[in-house]
Protein backbone atom coordinates (compact mmCIF):
# COMPACT_ATOMS: atom_id res chain seq x y z
CA UNK A 1 0.00 0.00 0.00
CA UNK A 2 1.20 3.28 -0.76
CA UNK A 3 1.88 6.07 2.67
CA UNK A 4 -1.79 7.36 2.05
CA UNK A 5 -3.57 4.26 1.95
CA UNK A 6 -2.20 2.49 5.06
CA UNK A 7 -3.00 5.63 6.70
CA UNK A 8 -6.86 5.30 5.32
CA UNK A 9 -6.61 1.65 6.66
CA UNK A 10 -5.27 2.17 9.75
CA UNK A 11 -7.42 5.19 10.62
CA UNK A 12 -10.89 3.66 9.60
CA UNK A 13 -9.87 0.15 11.23
CA UNK A 14 -9.58 1.99 14.45
CA UNK A 15 -12.63 3.94 14.23
CA UNK A 16 -14.31 0.96 13.48
CA UNK A 17 -12.82 -0.58 16.29
CA UNK A 18 -13.18 1.43 18.96
CA UNK A 19 -16.55 2.12 17.67
CA UNK A 20 -17.63 -1.47 18.21
CA UNK A 21 -15.19 -1.96 21.61
CA UNK A 22 -17.75 0.65 23.32
CA UNK A 23 -20.66 -1.22 22.08
CA UNK A 24 -19.73 -4.46 23.14
CA UNK A 25 -17.88 -3.65 26.83
CA UNK A 26 -21.53 -3.32 28.26
CA UNK A 27 -22.36 -6.82 27.33
CA UNK A 28 -20.48 -9.18 30.25
CA UNK A 29 -22.28 -7.11 32.51
CA UNK A 30 -24.95 -5.05 32.08
CA UNK A 31 -27.56 -7.90 33.52
CA UNK A 32 -25.68 -8.02 36.47
CA UNK A 33 -27.26 -4.37 37.07
CA UNK A 34 -30.75 -5.83 37.27
CA UNK A 35 -31.36 -5.53 40.80
CA UNK A 36 -29.29 -2.42 41.08
CA UNK A 37 -31.06 0.04 38.57
CA UNK A 38 -34.14 1.58 39.80
CA UNK A 39 -37.31 0.31 37.92
CA UNK A 40 -34.78 -2.78 35.59
CA UNK A 41 -36.32 -5.72 35.01
CA UNK A 42 -35.11 -8.77 33.34
CA UNK A 43 -37.03 -7.93 30.49
CA UNK A 44 -36.43 -3.98 30.36
CA UNK A 45 -32.49 -5.09 30.97
CA UNK A 46 -33.13 -7.29 27.73
CA UNK A 47 -34.09 -3.96 25.60
CA UNK A 48 -31.40 -2.52 27.05
CA UNK A 49 -29.27 -4.67 26.06
CA UNK A 50 -30.32 -5.24 22.59
CA UNK A 51 -32.38 -1.65 21.77
CA UNK A 52 -28.86 -0.38 19.88
CA UNK A 53 -29.16 -3.44 17.34
CA UNK A 54 -32.51 -1.86 15.83
CA UNK A 55 -31.76 1.64 15.60
CA UNK A 56 -28.28 0.45 13.72
CA UNK A 57 -30.90 -2.23 11.75
CA UNK A 58 -32.69 0.75 10.50
CA UNK A 59 -30.14 2.71 10.00
CA UNK A 60 -27.40 1.51 8.37
CA UNK A 61 -28.71 1.17 4.50
CA UNK A 62 -30.12 4.56 4.40
CA UNK A 63 -26.50 6.20 6.25
CA UNK A 64 -24.94 4.00 3.46
CA UNK A 65 -26.85 5.52 0.89
CA UNK A 66 -27.10 8.89 1.69
CA UNK A 67 -23.03 9.36 2.22
CA UNK A 68 -22.82 9.19 -1.86
CA UNK A 69 -24.75 12.19 -1.95
CA UNK A 70 -23.68 14.27 1.51
CA UNK A 71 -20.16 13.04 1.98
CA UNK A 72 -18.37 9.74 4.13
CA UNK A 73 -16.76 12.05 6.81
CA UNK A 74 -19.78 14.10 7.40
CA UNK A 75 -22.14 11.11 8.08
CA UNK A 76 -19.29 9.58 10.03
CA UNK A 77 -18.75 12.23 12.07
CA UNK A 78 -22.45 12.50 12.99
CA UNK A 79 -22.20 8.56 13.88
CA UNK A 80 -19.77 8.97 15.90
CA UNK A 81 -21.69 12.62 17.37
CA UNK A 82 -24.70 10.49 18.16
CA UNK A 83 -22.57 7.57 19.43
CA UNK A 84 -20.85 10.12 22.24
CA UNK A 85 -24.37 11.84 22.78
CA UNK A 86 -26.08 8.24 23.45
CA UNK A 87 -22.83 7.20 25.64
CA UNK A 88 -23.41 10.48 28.20
CA UNK A 89 -27.30 9.61 28.22
CA UNK A 90 -26.61 6.29 29.50
CA UNK A 91 -23.84 7.08 32.10
CA UNK A 92 -25.58 9.83 33.21
CA UNK A 93 -28.90 7.31 33.71
CA UNK A 94 -30.82 7.01 37.04
CA UNK A 95 -33.18 4.42 35.57
CA UNK A 96 -33.23 1.36 33.32
CA UNK A 97 -35.40 4.13 31.05
CA UNK A 98 -32.54 6.59 30.69
CA UNK A 99 -30.48 3.35 29.82
CA UNK A 100 -32.17 2.41 27.18
CA UNK A 101 -32.57 5.83 25.28
CA UNK A 102 -28.80 6.41 25.68
CA UNK A 103 -28.51 2.87 23.90
CA UNK A 104 -30.69 3.34 21.15
CA UNK A 105 -29.06 6.56 20.77
CA UNK A 106 -25.83 4.87 20.47
CA UNK A 107 -26.94 2.48 17.81
CA UNK A 108 -28.25 5.28 16.04
CA UNK A 109 -24.55 6.39 14.59
CA UNK A 110 -24.88 3.31 12.17
CA UNK A 111 -21.90 4.30 9.94
CA UNK A 112 -20.53 0.82 9.52
CA UNK A 113 -21.56 1.56 5.48
CA UNK A 114 -20.01 4.35 5.49
CA UNK A 115 -16.91 3.45 6.86
CA UNK A 116 -16.65 0.83 4.24
CA UNK A 117 -17.84 3.29 1.17
CA UNK A 118 -15.08 6.00 2.39
CA UNK A 119 -12.62 2.66 2.32
CA UNK A 120 -13.51 2.17 -1.17
CA UNK A 121 -12.72 5.82 -2.27
CA UNK A 122 -9.40 5.78 -0.80
CA UNK A 123 -7.92 2.33 -1.55
CA UNK A 124 -7.56 1.05 -5.31
CA UNK A 125 -9.94 -1.65 -6.31
CA UNK A 126 -6.68 -3.64 -6.07
CA UNK A 127 -5.24 -3.25 -2.68
CA UNK A 128 -8.84 -2.80 -0.74
CA UNK A 129 -8.94 -6.78 -0.03
CA UNK A 130 -6.13 -6.01 2.43
CA UNK A 131 -7.64 -3.07 4.19
CA UNK A 132 -10.80 -5.18 4.33
CA UNK A 133 -9.00 -7.70 6.21
CA UNK A 134 -7.76 -5.08 8.15
CA UNK A 135 -11.15 -3.96 9.03
CA UNK A 136 -12.04 -7.85 10.08
CA UNK A 137 -9.69 -8.20 12.12
CA UNK A 138 -10.00 -5.47 14.54
CA UNK A 139 -13.67 -6.15 14.43
CA UNK A 140 -12.64 -9.23 16.09
CA UNK A 141 -10.00 -8.10 17.93
CA UNK A 142 -12.29 -5.47 19.47
CA UNK A 143 -15.09 -7.87 20.61
CA UNK A 144 -12.49 -10.28 22.53
CA UNK A 145 -11.10 -7.27 23.96
CA UNK A 146 -14.50 -6.15 25.04
CA UNK A 147 -15.54 -9.23 26.63
CA UNK A 148 -12.03 -9.66 28.74
CA UNK A 149 -11.67 -5.54 29.47
CA UNK A 150 -15.89 -5.02 30.23
CA UNK A 151 -15.62 -6.48 33.77
CA UNK A 152 -12.53 -4.64 34.76
CA UNK A 153 -13.89 -1.22 33.54
CA UNK A 154 -16.80 -2.05 35.62
CA UNK A 155 -14.92 -3.30 38.68
CA UNK A 156 -12.88 0.05 39.31
CA UNK A 157 -15.48 2.35 37.95
CA UNK A 158 -19.06 0.79 37.37
CA UNK A 159 -21.55 0.52 34.59
CA UNK A 160 -21.59 4.59 34.38
CA UNK A 161 -17.61 4.28 33.94
CA UNK A 162 -18.03 1.98 30.76
CA UNK A 163 -20.49 4.47 29.10
CA UNK A 164 -18.20 7.12 29.58
CA UNK A 165 -14.94 5.02 28.44
CA UNK A 166 -17.03 4.27 25.27
CA UNK A 167 -17.82 8.36 24.63
CA UNK A 168 -13.95 8.70 25.17
CA UNK A 169 -13.41 5.98 22.15
CA UNK A 170 -16.20 8.06 20.29
CA UNK A 171 -13.91 11.57 20.50
CA UNK A 172 -11.15 9.53 20.26
CA UNK A 173 -12.21 7.77 16.51
CA UNK A 174 -13.89 11.78 15.69
CA UNK A 175 -9.70 12.51 16.11
CA UNK A 176 -8.63 9.99 13.98
CA UNK A 177 -11.67 10.76 11.23
CA UNK A 178 -10.30 14.16 10.96
CA UNK A 179 -6.58 14.33 11.89
CA UNK A 180 -5.47 10.93 10.20
CA UNK A 181 -7.84 9.60 7.55
CA UNK A 182 -6.94 11.42 4.51
CA UNK A 183 -9.94 13.14 2.21
CA UNK A 184 -11.10 10.75 -0.45
CA UNK A 185 -10.72 13.29 -3.99
CA UNK A 186 -14.07 11.96 -4.46
CA UNK A 187 -16.70 10.12 -3.21
CA UNK A 188 -18.15 7.51 -5.89
CA UNK A 189 -20.78 4.64 -6.07
CA UNK A 190 -19.45 1.43 -4.93
CA UNK A 191 -21.98 -1.09 -5.72
CA UNK A 192 -19.74 -4.08 -4.40
CA UNK A 193 -18.97 -2.50 -1.22
CA UNK A 194 -22.39 -0.10 -0.14
CA UNK A 195 -25.96 -0.50 -0.36
CA UNK A 196 -27.81 1.08 -3.56
CA UNK A 197 -31.72 1.57 -3.98
CA UNK A 198 -32.56 -0.55 -6.83
CA UNK A 199 -30.71 -3.53 -5.84
CA UNK A 200 -32.72 -3.69 -2.42
CA UNK A 201 -35.57 -6.11 -3.04
CA UNK A 202 -34.11 -7.97 -5.74
CA UNK A 203 -31.87 -8.60 -2.79
CA UNK A 204 -34.60 -9.08 -0.55
CA UNK A 205 -36.06 -11.64 -2.74
CA UNK A 206 -33.39 -13.84 -3.35
CA UNK A 207 -33.93 -17.18 -1.14
CA UNK A 208 -30.15 -17.72 -0.73
CA UNK A 209 -29.44 -14.73 0.43
CA UNK A 210 -32.08 -14.68 2.88
CA UNK A 211 -31.02 -18.13 4.34
CA UNK A 212 -27.86 -16.38 5.33
CA UNK A 213 -29.72 -13.62 6.67
CA UNK A 214 -32.23 -16.12 8.83
CA UNK A 215 -28.79 -17.52 9.83
CA UNK A 216 -27.14 -14.43 10.77
CA UNK A 217 -30.26 -13.40 12.79
CA UNK A 218 -30.17 -16.26 14.72
CA UNK A 219 -26.47 -16.47 15.55
CA UNK A 220 -26.77 -13.06 16.84
CA UNK A 221 -29.83 -13.72 19.07
CA UNK A 222 -28.41 -16.55 20.91
CA UNK A 223 -25.66 -14.34 21.48
CA UNK A 224 -27.57 -11.31 23.26
CA UNK A 225 -30.00 -13.09 25.03
CA UNK A 226 -26.77 -16.32 26.33
CA UNK A 227 -25.47 -12.90 27.90
CA UNK A 228 -28.46 -12.31 29.75
CA UNK A 229 -27.76 -15.44 31.82
CA UNK A 230 -24.06 -15.67 30.90
CA UNK A 231 -22.82 -13.47 33.58
CA UNK A 232 -25.03 -14.74 36.01
CA UNK A 233 -23.72 -18.13 36.16
CA UNK A 234 -20.36 -16.95 36.49
CA UNK A 235 -21.54 -15.66 40.17
CA UNK A 236 -23.39 -18.07 41.17
CA UNK A 237 -22.47 -21.46 39.49
CA UNK A 238 -18.54 -20.79 39.76
CA UNK A 239 -18.40 -17.94 42.49
CA UNK A 240 -16.84 -15.31 41.04
CA UNK A 241 -16.70 -11.77 41.38
CA UNK A 242 -18.13 -9.81 38.17
CA UNK A 243 -14.06 -8.34 38.87
CA UNK A 244 -12.62 -11.67 37.90
CA UNK A 245 -15.10 -12.62 34.81
CA UNK A 246 -12.03 -11.98 32.34
CA UNK A 247 -10.43 -15.03 33.83
CA UNK A 248 -13.06 -16.98 32.18
CA UNK A 249 -13.84 -14.73 28.87
CA UNK A 250 -10.15 -14.45 28.14
CA UNK A 251 -8.75 -18.56 27.89
CA UNK A 252 -12.08 -19.25 26.30
CA UNK A 253 -11.93 -16.91 23.57
CA UNK A 254 -8.02 -17.51 23.09
CA UNK A 255 -9.10 -21.21 22.15
CA UNK A 256 -12.47 -20.35 20.69
CA UNK A 257 -9.87 -18.63 18.42
CA UNK A 258 -7.59 -21.78 18.20
CA UNK A 259 -10.28 -23.56 17.18
CA UNK A 260 -12.11 -21.72 14.50
CA UNK A 261 -9.16 -20.37 12.61
CA UNK A 262 -7.85 -23.67 10.98
CA UNK A 263 -11.26 -25.18 10.43
CA UNK A 264 -11.95 -21.53 8.08
CA UNK A 265 -9.02 -22.10 6.08
CA UNK A 266 -9.36 -25.91 6.10
CA UNK A 267 -13.07 -24.71 4.63
CA UNK A 268 -12.04 -22.26 2.53
CA UNK A 269 -8.91 -24.44 0.52
CA UNK A 270 -11.30 -27.33 0.02
CA UNK A 271 -14.37 -25.31 -1.12
CA UNK A 272 -15.98 -27.05 2.18
CA UNK A 273 -17.66 -23.77 3.43
CA UNK A 274 -21.15 -25.57 3.66
CA UNK A 275 -20.22 -28.64 6.14
CA UNK A 276 -18.13 -26.43 8.41
CA UNK A 277 -21.72 -23.95 8.08
CA UNK A 278 -23.22 -27.28 9.41
CA UNK A 279 -21.00 -28.48 11.49
CA UNK A 280 -20.98 -24.81 13.48
CA UNK A 281 -24.47 -24.88 13.28
CA UNK A 282 -24.58 -28.08 15.13
CA UNK A 283 -21.95 -27.40 17.91
CA UNK A 284 -24.24 -24.39 18.41
CA UNK A 285 -27.31 -26.51 19.12
CA UNK A 286 -25.42 -28.94 21.38
CA UNK A 287 -23.95 -26.24 23.54
CA UNK A 288 -27.55 -24.17 23.79
CA UNK A 289 -28.88 -27.77 25.15
CA UNK A 290 -25.94 -28.46 27.44
CA UNK A 291 -25.82 -25.25 29.17
CA UNK A 292 -28.71 -25.66 31.07
CA UNK A 293 -26.77 -28.23 33.16
CA UNK A 294 -23.46 -26.90 33.09
CA UNK A 295 -23.11 -26.57 37.14
CA UNK A 296 -19.31 -27.93 37.28
CA UNK A 297 -16.79 -24.95 36.12
CA UNK A 298 -15.29 -28.09 33.55
CA UNK A 299 -18.00 -28.57 32.11
CA UNK A 300 -18.93 -24.71 31.66
CA UNK A 301 -15.71 -23.85 30.47
CA UNK A 302 -16.08 -26.45 27.88
CA UNK A 303 -18.96 -25.41 26.33
CA UNK A 304 -17.84 -21.57 26.14
CA UNK A 305 -14.80 -22.81 24.53
CA UNK A 306 -17.62 -24.35 22.07
CA UNK A 307 -19.58 -21.98 21.59
CA UNK A 308 -17.58 -18.64 21.56
CA UNK A 309 -15.27 -21.33 18.55
CA UNK A 310 -18.77 -21.85 16.91
CA UNK A 311 -19.89 -18.14 17.02
CA UNK A 312 -16.45 -17.02 15.76
CA UNK A 313 -16.62 -19.63 12.37
CA UNK A 314 -20.36 -18.79 11.64
CA UNK A 315 -18.73 -14.98 12.18
CA UNK A 316 -16.04 -15.40 9.57
CA UNK A 317 -17.83 -17.95 6.89
CA UNK A 318 -21.52 -16.35 6.25
CA UNK A 319 -20.09 -12.76 5.15
CA UNK A 320 -18.08 -15.29 2.90
CA UNK A 321 -21.51 -17.21 1.84
CA UNK A 322 -22.76 -13.44 1.31
CA UNK A 323 -19.95 -12.32 -0.98
CA UNK A 324 -20.22 -15.52 -2.83
CA UNK A 325 -23.99 -15.48 -3.59
CA UNK A 326 -24.68 -11.93 -4.17
CA UNK A 327 -24.47 -10.96 -7.96
CA UNK A 328 -21.62 -8.72 -8.13
CA UNK A 329 -23.44 -5.36 -9.02
CA UNK A 330 -25.23 -5.94 -5.97
CA UNK A 331 -22.82 -7.30 -3.22
CA UNK A 332 -22.83 -4.12 -1.44
CA UNK A 333 -26.78 -4.06 -0.86
CA UNK A 334 -26.69 -7.90 -0.12
CA UNK A 335 -24.15 -7.24 2.88
CA UNK A 336 -26.09 -3.95 4.18
CA UNK A 337 -28.86 -6.06 4.20
CA UNK A 338 -27.01 -8.74 6.17
CA UNK A 339 -25.41 -6.41 8.20
CA UNK A 340 -28.95 -5.33 9.28
CA UNK A 341 -30.56 -8.55 9.85
CA UNK A 342 -27.91 -9.57 12.43
CA UNK A 343 -28.35 -6.19 13.97
CA UNK A 344 -31.99 -7.44 14.66
CA UNK A 345 -30.57 -10.49 15.48
CA UNK A 346 -29.38 -8.71 18.41
CA UNK A 347 -32.42 -7.03 18.96
CA UNK A 348 -34.63 -9.96 19.39
CA UNK A 349 -32.18 -11.50 21.55
CA UNK A 350 -32.73 -8.55 23.67
CA UNK A 351 -36.23 -8.88 23.82
CA UNK A 352 -36.92 -12.53 23.46
CA UNK A 353 -34.26 -13.06 26.13
CA UNK A 354 -35.66 -10.91 28.46
CA UNK A 355 -38.78 -11.94 28.12
CA UNK A 356 -37.79 -15.50 28.68
CA UNK A 357 -36.11 -14.71 31.82
CA UNK A 358 -38.33 -12.78 33.12
CA UNK A 359 -41.36 -15.84 32.92
CA UNK A 360 -39.17 -18.92 32.34
CA UNK A 361 -35.85 -18.27 34.06
CA UNK A 362 -32.20 -19.07 32.58
CA UNK A 363 -33.73 -22.41 30.94
CA UNK A 364 -36.13 -20.53 28.87
CA UNK A 365 -33.25 -18.04 27.49
CA UNK A 366 -31.28 -21.01 26.72
CA UNK A 367 -34.10 -22.87 24.96
CA UNK A 368 -34.89 -20.14 22.78
CA UNK A 369 -31.05 -20.25 21.19
CA UNK A 370 -32.03 -24.15 21.17
CA UNK A 371 -34.49 -23.43 19.12
CA UNK A 372 -33.05 -21.37 16.93
CA UNK A 373 -30.44 -23.25 15.85
CA UNK A 374 -32.81 -26.40 14.98
CA UNK A 375 -34.80 -23.74 12.89
CA UNK A 376 -31.22 -22.36 11.40
CA UNK A 377 -30.20 -26.15 10.38
CA UNK A 378 -33.25 -27.15 8.61
CA UNK A 379 -32.80 -24.03 6.81
CA UNK A 380 -28.99 -24.15 5.89
CA UNK A 381 -29.47 -28.04 5.23
CA UNK A 382 -31.20 -27.27 2.30
CA UNK A 383 -28.73 -24.81 0.47
CA UNK A 384 -27.14 -25.52 -2.27
CA UNK A 385 -23.24 -26.05 -2.48
CA UNK A 386 -21.92 -22.56 -2.12
CA UNK A 387 -20.15 -20.63 -5.35
CA UNK A 388 -16.17 -20.98 -5.41
CA UNK A 389 -16.24 -17.95 -6.78
CA UNK A 390 -14.47 -15.02 -5.71
CA UNK A 391 -14.41 -11.26 -6.22
CA UNK A 392 -12.12 -9.01 -7.24
CA UNK A 393 -11.91 -5.57 -8.44
CA UNK A 394 -9.53 -3.44 -10.71
CA UNK A 395 -9.27 0.05 -11.55
CA UNK A 396 -10.51 0.81 -15.65
CA UNK A 397 -8.04 1.81 -17.57
CA UNK A 398 -8.38 4.96 -19.11
CA UNK A 399 -8.65 4.55 -22.78
CA UNK A 400 -11.42 1.75 -22.45
CA UNK A 401 -13.72 4.22 -20.25
CA UNK A 402 -15.64 5.23 -23.44
CA UNK A 403 -15.61 1.31 -24.56
CA UNK A 404 -16.97 0.06 -20.92
CA UNK A 405 -19.46 -2.46 -22.93
CA UNK A 406 -16.74 -3.65 -25.43
CA UNK A 407 -14.52 -4.31 -22.41
CA UNK A 408 -17.27 -6.29 -20.86
CA UNK A 409 -17.79 -8.28 -23.65
CA UNK A 410 -14.25 -9.29 -23.83
CA UNK A 411 -13.43 -9.92 -20.10
CA UNK A 412 -16.75 -11.99 -19.78
CA UNK A 413 -14.37 -14.50 -22.47
CA UNK A 414 -11.54 -14.83 -20.70
CA UNK A 415 -11.09 -18.07 -18.56
CA UNK A 416 -12.19 -18.47 -14.68
CA UNK A 417 -14.38 -15.04 -15.15
CA UNK A 418 -17.69 -15.99 -14.15
CA UNK A 419 -19.44 -13.20 -13.94
CA UNK A 420 -18.59 -9.45 -14.95
CA UNK A 421 -19.20 -5.83 -14.43
CA UNK A 422 -17.61 -2.62 -16.22
CA UNK A 423 -18.99 0.48 -14.30
CA UNK A 424 -17.52 4.01 -16.23
CA UNK A 425 -19.21 6.34 -14.08
CA UNK A 426 -17.27 4.14 -10.92
CA UNK A 427 -14.12 3.69 -13.10
CA UNK A 428 -13.71 0.69 -11.82
CA UNK A 429 -13.88 -3.48 -13.24
CA UNK A 430 -16.30 -5.95 -11.25
CA UNK A 431 -15.47 -9.36 -11.41
CA UNK A 432 -16.66 -12.46 -9.61
CA UNK A 433 -13.60 -15.68 -10.75
CA UNK A 434 -12.61 -19.17 -10.01
CA UNK A 435 -9.10 -18.45 -8.88
CA UNK A 436 -8.25 -21.89 -9.90
CA UNK A 437 -8.60 -21.39 -13.95
CA UNK A 438 -8.65 -17.58 -13.83
CA UNK A 439 -5.22 -16.34 -15.81
CA UNK A 440 -5.31 -12.21 -14.26
CA UNK A 441 -1.86 -11.89 -16.33
CA UNK A 442 -4.24 -12.39 -19.37
CA UNK A 443 -6.90 -9.84 -17.53
CA UNK A 444 -3.72 -7.23 -17.77
CA UNK A 445 -2.91 -8.05 -21.03
CA UNK A 446 -6.22 -6.89 -22.39
CA UNK A 447 -6.20 -4.11 -20.34
CA UNK A 448 -3.46 -2.77 -21.79
CA UNK A 449 -4.48 -3.21 -25.19
CA UNK A 450 -6.99 -0.61 -26.50
CA UNK A 451 -10.47 -0.94 -27.83
CA UNK A 452 -10.98 -2.78 -31.20
CA UNK A 453 -7.76 -3.92 -31.52
CA UNK A 454 -6.51 -7.63 -30.26
CA UNK A 455 -5.04 -8.27 -27.08
CA UNK A 456 -1.79 -9.62 -28.42
CA UNK A 457 -1.46 -7.53 -31.64
CA UNK A 458 1.71 -8.90 -33.80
Amino acid sequence: MTPTELRATSGLAAIYAVRMFGLFMVLPVLVLYTDVLPGASPFLMGMALGIYGLTQAALQIPFGILSDRVGRKPLIALGLVLLIVGSVVAALAETVYGLIVGRALQGAGAVAAVVLALTADLITEERRTRALAAIGLSIGLSFSAAMVLGPVVDRWFGLSGIFWVTAGLGALAMLLLFLWVPRPRRSLPHPDMVPIPGGLLHVLRDPELMRLNIGVFILHMTLAANFLVLPLLLVTGLDLSPAQHYRVYLPVLVLGFALMIPVVIRAERRQALKPALLAAIGVLLVVQGLLPIADHWLILGIVLVLFFAAFNLLEAVLPSLVAKTAPVVEKGTAMGVFASSQFLGIFAGGMLGGAMMAHVGPTGVFLLGLVGAVLWLAVAATMPVPSHLVNRAYGLPGPWRAAAGELETRVAELGGVGEVRVSAQEAAVYLKVDPTRFDEGALRMLFASWPGQPTAPD
